[in-house]
């Protein structure tokens, strides 16, 4: 359970941080198509004896950098690559799976699990988790550059190139090790959920950043004590409180619109 927390709490801070960009650069589905190459990545490593995450991280990079390739060769349909990577992870994933011997193996990282973290698991999170958290805080002004306006990045000389490279690794990074704690199939949603709801209330790029670990921290440890006691999967207790924050956060927002218009009329009246 220790364990659990630890790489749980080290997911929802990295995530947001890559969340961020991914939303606003308009790519919410990459975390679909690398989670999907992610599961190919995990079966692939239970099926040849490989340690799963190991091979979901050379999965996903490699995928994410195909991904790349692939939308140069379609510039106006950049949605293809997209297409193409998650067909391609659920091909492999299924054909993979009928040589999987222990199916529960592969069921726990399909929507996580917070008991089948091993030592070795725990140590390349907490390693690739500083690795990732340290780029960013690295490459802070760069990929908010890039993030907002790569043109006029180039014209500042920001290699942006270089840095969408960097990106893209760490995205495929972070999709990758957080495969056993909240499961490859809702991954995605801890990318998106936390950044949605922060963007609701707040106004600045470093206040989203903020907002959004807190809401991915405290999604991830109320959703693994529920689960724990409650005998639910992690992932999916995880997702619905995100989606409980985003609803509440919708519907916080809306009253304080309702209670400055109704000001705004007195005060006109």
């Amino acid at each position: 359970m220790q364990r659990a927390f630890i790489v749980g709490i080290l997911i929802s801070v990295i995530t947001p941080c890559i969340g961020v960009i991914v939303v606003l650069k308009r790519m919410s589905m990459i975390g679909d198509a690398l989670s999907h190459s992610s599961l190919a990545g995990v079966t692939a490593g239970l099926a040849f004896g490989i340690n799963p995450i190991a091979s979901a991280v050379i999965f996903s990079i490699m995928s994410a950098f195909g991904m790349e390739r692939i939308r140069k060769s379609f510039p106006r349909y950049s949605e293809i690559s997209i297409a193409v990577i998650t067909s391609m992870g659920v091909g492999i994933a299924g054909i993979l799976s009928g040589f999987v011997k222990n199916a529960a193996s592969l069921n726990s990282f399909l929507f996580g699990s917070i008991v089948a973290i091993t030592d070795f698991e725990l140590f390349m999170v907490i390693g690739l988790s500083v690795l990732v958290i340290f780029v960013f805080i690295l490459l802070y002004k760069e990929l908010f550059y890039t993030t907002f306006d790569e043109e006029s990045a180039k014209f500042s000389g920001v290699p942006v190139k270089s840095i969408n490279f960097v990106f893209t690794l760490l995205t495929a990074i972070t999709i990758s090790i957080s495969s056993r704690a909240v499961g490859t199939l809702v991954i995605s949603s801890l990318i998106v959920l936390p950044v949605a709801s922060a963007m609701q209330i707040t106004k600045s790029y470093k206040q989203t950043v903020i907002l959004s670990i807190i809401f991915a921290v405290f999604s991830t440890i109320s959703g693994l004590y529920i689960s724990y006691y409650a005998n639910f999967k992690p992932g999916g207790t995880i997702v619905l409180i995100g989606i409980a924050i985003l609803i509440i956060v919708i519907f916080y927002k809306d009253v304080l619109k309702y209670i400055f218009l109704k000001k705004h009329t007195k005060s006109n009246n």
